[in-house]
C-alpha cells in the first residue's frame, strides 16, 4: 500500500500499554512501588479473564495509561497473562471512520467489535494474526484502537 493514502482517520498518540502476568502485584511492586505510576483505577471482567489496574504516566490529554493485568483463571482464554506485553493502545480520533477503512483495506480486527473498554473509551483490537481474507494485520502484537474523547484529539491534532 502507498504512503500518501489519504486516511480518513488520525492517529494521535500512545493511549497505554497493557503488561500482564500471573500476579498483578509483582507487576506492581516494580511499575507503582519502584516507578511511581498512580493507580488510578481497577477493572475485572470475567468475559475478558482479567483483573487489572490501570495506572497512570503523566496527565491531561497527554496521561498514557499503564494497565497492569493477571488472568481470573490462568487455564481459561484470553491468557492476558501469556504475553507479557499484551497488547499497545493508540488514540484514534475517528474509531467508526478508521474501522470501517482499514477494514476495507484487508486489515484484520479481533472478535468484538467496537464496545466499551475499561477505562470507559470505545475501543476495538487490531488481530494480531493476519488471514487469507484480511491479509494485514499486528504482525504477533494485538493493537487496540481507542477512540480520543474531544480534549485529547484538540490536544494531540
Amino acid at each position: 500500500m502507498n504512503s500518501t493514502v489519504q486516511r480518513p482517520f488520525q492517529v494521535l498518540g500512545i493511549q497505554q500499554i497493557a503488561i500482564g502476568g500471573p500476579d498483578k502485584q509483582r507487576l506492581r511492586s516494580l511499575w507503582v512501588d519502584m516507578l511511581g505510576l498512580q493507580v488510578t483505577g481497577n477493572f475485572v471482567s470475567e468475559r475478558e479473564n482479567v483483573d487489572e489496574d490501570i495506572c497512570a504516566i503523566g496527565s491531561g490529554p497527554h496521561k498514557v495509561e499503564v494497565d497492569l493485568m493477571q488472568p481470573i483463571d490462568a487455564n481459561k482464554k484470553p491468557a492476558v497473562h501469556s504475553t507479557p506485553l499484551n497488547h499497545v493502545g493508540l488514540w484514534i480520533d475517528d474509531l467508526p471512520q478508521a474501522v470501517e477503512w482499514l477494514t476495507a483495506q484487508g486489515v484484520r480486527f479481533a472478535p468484538g467489535g467496537i464496545r466499551q473498554g475499561a477505562a470507559g473509551y470505545d475501543i476495538c483490537f487490531l488481530h494480531p494474526k493476519s488471514n487469507d481474507e484480511f491479509p494485514i494485520a499486528g504482525e504477533g502484537v494485538l493493537i487496540e484502537l481507542v477512540q480520543a474523547p474531544p480534549e485529547v484529539v484538540l490536544a494531540l491534532r
